[in-house]
């Protein structure tokens, strides 16, 4: 177990789409806001390693064309999603009222077509398949959850610098080009 912990750890606190999403949301909206990401990212990314590791994932997996659809699907919406980031008005955060967020719902659908999580959830069933499935979705979430929350932390701490409209257009951009590599980068994998 303790070889699938340095697993989990290693794969929750890697950059990836899901990081990137609440570096950016914590460091404009704070961390209180970005906990619903932090909770449905991490639930998805367990509720995709039991699935796998029940059967169900893996048959999905061996439908024709279903992987590749869902890499599609899941590239062009985080490509969109790094857009509407990269064009988002760049005001201070302490105008920001009422943001659109995320969310609960959207980060653990983001696992779903996150390819990242994907193989992740393959290799840990694969590697690991003399654990109960159970155990490990529970372990890997118990993991990602200090992992996730420490890219929350870094992104409100980061909120220090970034009270002129100026600084918050660069970091959303730099956040929309990190999203976009990361999406691409696994998509091309």
């Amino acid at each position: 177990m303790l070889s699938f912990m340095l697993f989990a750890f290693v794969s929750s606190i890697t950059p990836g789409p899901t990081n990137i999403l609440v570096l950016s949301n914590s460091a404009r909206y704070g961390l209180r806001a970005s906990l619903p990401i932090i909770l449905g990212g991490c639930m998805g990314a367990a509720a995709l390693v039991l699935l796998v590791g029940t059967g169900v994932g893996r048959s999905l997996v061996q439908v024709p064309g279903a992987q590749s659809l869902m890499s599609v699907v899941g590239v062009a919406w985080l490509t969109w999603l790094a857009g509407k980031i990269f064009s988002d008005t760049a005001n201070p955060l302490e105008q920001t009222d009422k943001p659109q967020r995320l969310g609960f719902i959207g980060a653990a659908g983001l696992q779903v077509v996150n390819p990242k999580t994907w193989m992740m959830a393959l290799a840990v069933v694969g590697v690991f398949s003399q654990s109960s499935v159970t155990d490990l979705a529970l372990v890997f979430f118990l993991v990602s959850l200090p992992c996730m929350t420490s890219w929350a932390l870094l992104g409100t701490g980061s909120a220090r610098l970034l009270k002129s409209a100026q600084a918050m257009q660069r970091l959303n951009r730099c956040m929309a080009v990190l999203l976009l590599v990361s999406a691409w980068a696994g998509f091309l994998q």
